[in-house]
Order: structure tokens, then sequence, then C-alpha cells
């Protein structure tokens, strides 16, 4: 898919390698280069700096950083990186090491600089940070791929986690010819729901506050009573599993008073909506799952900047109803937000290959939308078979908001997607860590949903876990994607 707002002005026919003095001579529409920076060896190897402002609709501010490998120090592979949170800023750091192995890297701030208020009241902001920053980053870090090496990349992958996630997946559904792999962790792409759980939770604490003593009862009370379903490895230590039904939440609710018995009645009201998960006001569909066991009330709420683009700074979000507010702000961003289109098969038919991962612990962006929406992947291919043969999808036990010191590690995500697209290489069991204070805890394989690992005769093995089992979000919460 060509983008009509970025042109390259063809230099002379040629392969020839140029570096910086081609790119002085690059012509973008809507757009223009504001730096072009060689920078000599020193703690990373020498590279080339380019940055780009692109303006394609009346609001729009988006920047763009790409750097750049000598040329004999490429591998031919182009990386785009996602961001994080409300975005606006681009992490400069976290493009070298990608560079210093060879690839040629980009990222965006996703046009919200310098802060998420840059949102309120326009569009053109909304379709950036949804969907086009992403998209025209890539296109524009092409051009200058191709500028600077005089050829395009061999292979293209993108890699992002949370908004970073949600900027993955609209890469697939939306523009399936930028990147041949892609890794989607924690990610973020049923956004406006998302968001909407955020104020609910967010409104329940703020009538009702847990202590961090609470807190850490509710989790051992999700943990405990979940545990005859775990290993005897996690049993009492995680939930890796936290599907659960009514019943299960009235038993979690009771445990938690049992062994805090801080908690009131008032407590226990607001706990069952907090599990429970938004429903609309009026017609009492769903529109986000809740807190899953075992996980932290911390990062459960805030981040409610996309109700501020809709409603205004001045706006009191407390005050804010999940009927017809829900409904203004839904239609408002949804189109450009959520990445919830199932219909992978233009991304399939060209070999693309996608990995998905969420936390079983992850209270800020929670596993029930991805599960779901994989399910719905599986829906439209017709069969399990169909779309694992292409996409896959991971639930990390015990990890929170992405693996890191502390809570889970996994192996080279980056790594297995590139093989898996280049050579041929499926990716199924990945090792995993546990680790707790700095020392390496349980060590395990993990299995793509819905398998799932069990300890059977004195060893890991997989088992078919069970399919679905989260509500899905109402169709009227995720809209049809627009333009």
């Amino acid at each position: 898919m060509k983008h009509p707002f970025f042109a390259i002005l063809l230099l002379a026919a040629t392969t020839a390698l140029a570096g910086p003095d081609e790119l002085k001579q690059l012509q973008i529409d809507a757009g223009k280069i504001t730096l072009i920076e060689p920078v000599p060896a020193g703690k990373v190897p020498p590279h080339t700096v380019v940055k780009i402002v692109l303006n394609p609709g009346k609001d729009s501010n988006i920047n763009v950083e790409v750097c750049l490998p000598e040329a004999d120090k490429w591998n031919k592979r182009f990386i785009g990186l996602g961001n994080g949170g409300a975005a606006g800023r681009i992490s400069s750091g976290s493009l070298l090491g990608y560079m210093a192995r060879g690839y040629a890297v980009a990222t965006t701030d996703m046009g919200t600089a310098p802060n998420s208020d840059s949102g309120i009241g326009k569009p053109d902001v909304w379709k950036d940070f949804g969907y086009r920053a992403t998209h025209l980053m890539t296109a524009v870090s092409k051009q200058v791929v191709q500028a600077y090496y005089g050829r395009a990349p061999e292979y293209s992958y993108f890699n992002g986690g949370s908004t970073g996630g949600q900027q993955a997946l609209q890469e697939a559904q939306r523009y399936p010819e930028d990147y041949d792999g892609i890794i989607a962790n924690v990610p973020a792409h049923c956004r406006t729901p998302l968001h909407a759980y955020f104020l609910w939770n967010e409104q329940i604490f703020h009538l009702c506050p847990f202590t961090p003593e609470q807190d850490a009862s509710i989790i051992a009370a999700g943990n405990e009573y979940m545990a005859a379903r775990e290993m005897p490895q996690t049993a009492g230590k995680l939930v890796s599993d936290p599907r659960c039904n009514e019943k299960d939440i009235a038993a979690v609710i009771a445990l938690a008073r049992k062994k805090d018995p801080t908690l009131t009645d008032k407590h226990a009201a607001a706990l069952q909506k907090l599990f429970d998960g938004p429903r609309h006001a009026v017609t009492g569909e769903r529109i986000f799952d809740g807190i899953p066991f075992g996980s932290s009330f911390k990062i459960a709420h805030g981040h409610l900047y996309l109700f501020q683009w809709v409603f205004g700074k001045d706006k009191d979000l407390m005050s804010l109803d999940f009927g017809k507010d829900i409904d203004t702000y839904t239609a408002a961003l949804g189109p450009y937000l959520n990445a919830e289109n199932a219909d992978l098969s233009a991304f399939e038919k060209r070999g693309g290959k996608l990995i998905m991962i969420s936390g079983s612990a992850d209270s800020c962006v929670p596993y029930h939308a991805s599960l779901d929406y994989y399910e719905r992947v599986i829906e439209h291919f017709g069969s399990l078979e169909k779309a694992a043969s292409f996409c896959k999808f991971y639930i990390v036990p015990g990890m929170s908001h992405g693996p890191g010191p502390g809570i889970n590690s996994l192996p080279d995500m980056l790594g297995l997607v590139i093989n898996w697209r280049e050579k041929g290489a499926v990716p199924h069991t990945l090792a995993a860590r546990r680790v707790v204070e700095g020392k390496t805890g349980l060590e395990f394989p993990l299995y793509p949903y819905p398998e799932k690992t069990v300890w059977e005769g004195g060893a890991f093995k997989a088992v078919n876990g069970p399919r679905g089992g989260v509500e899905r979000v109402a169709e009227r919460f995720r809209p049809k994607a627009a333009d």
C-alpha cells in the first residue's frame, strides 16, 4: 500500500552506497529531515542518526528517529520499535542496542509530544497515535534506508510492548506489507475498552481506597484460592491461569477478608466490581473484563488522558458515567485507536509471522482481551492450526506488565520471529525463568495457547488447556476501524 503523504525524489539510477550525502537530497512530502548526524565510534559502533518531522494532518507533529549502522556492518534488516504509555518522546538509547547488532532501526514519538495534552480535541493526533505515525515512520525509514545503503532492507520486523503492542497489531491489521515479522508484547490493542477499565477502577479506588497491605492480602488470597489449579512448583505463589467465574470471585473476596480483617463490607463490594470489570450502565454489555487474580491493584488505574482528549482538560473524570459518556468516548476514539480486526489474511498470505505475549499477573494490560482476540483470529481462519501457522500467543505465568528482573525472563523473541520468517523454524516450547529477589527460581517450559504446562511423572509436559473462558468485549465497544 503506497501512502500519499510520502514521495521520494529519485536520484541517479544507481545502487552505489552513498551515505549522508544522498540523505541530504532526499525530499519528503508533508515532512522534512531535521538532522543527519554521523556518530563516531565510542561505547557503541559508529553510526548515523537521522531525525525527521512529519506533518500529515493540520495538527500533526510526528517525530521519527532512524539509527543506521555503517554499511559494512548492516545485516540488511530493518527494525521498527514501539513506544509506551502516551508516548510523546523518543528514547534514543533504545535504538543503539539494535544498531550495534547490525540492524537499521527506527522509532517514533507517535505525534504526542510534548505530552498527552497534545491530543485534547485534535483528531489528527488521535489518528497519529492510533496508527498513522507508526506506518509513516515505517515508510519514511525505509526510504532513508534505501537512500543511505542504495538498497531496500531484505526483511523488516516490528517489536513493541504495551502501547507498542497496539502499534504492532495495527501494523499487522492495517498495513500488512510493512513488516515480515511482528512481536506484540503485552499489547494494549483493545485500547478504548482498556482505558474504560482504568477509569472504572479509578472511580472505585476514589470512593474506596485500598492500602498496600490490603492489596498484598488480596493478591495472596487469589494465589491461595487458585493453588489447586496450579503445578506444585507454582501453587500458592502465582496464578498462571486467572480465568474465573462469579463463584471464584466470591470465594477470593471471602478468603481475602478472612486473611485481612481490615477489609470491610465496602471493600468487598468494591472488589466485586473490580474483579468483574466494567459494564455499560444502561445495557449491561461487557466493556472490559476485570482485574486478574494474583495481580496488583497498583498498575490497574490511572492513564486517563484519553478521556481528556474527548471531554477536555477541565472535565471531572470522576463524574463520567458508563452510559452516554462511554458511548461518546468510544465513538470518538475507538475507530482510530483500537486494533481489533481479526482478519489478518493479507499479513498471513505475504508470509508474515506474529508472536503475541501476555502476562497472567498483568493488571495494567490484562491478558483476557488478547486471549479473546486470538480466539477471534482462530474463528476467522477456521481452525487453531491455521491461525497458529503464522500467529502464536503465549501467556506467561506470574508475569506482570512485561518481562524483566524480578518478574520473568523470556528468550530472545526477536530472534524467534526472525528464524520463523526466514528459516521456517516454528516456535513452540520456550524456556522461561521465574526470577525472585535477584535469584533464579523456577525454570519451566512455556507453550503456546491453548497448551499449558503441567508437572507429571516428575517432569514438565504440555497438555491441551481450555479454550476461551473470558467474556468477550461487546462489539459496539470495538467499532470498525476508520481511516
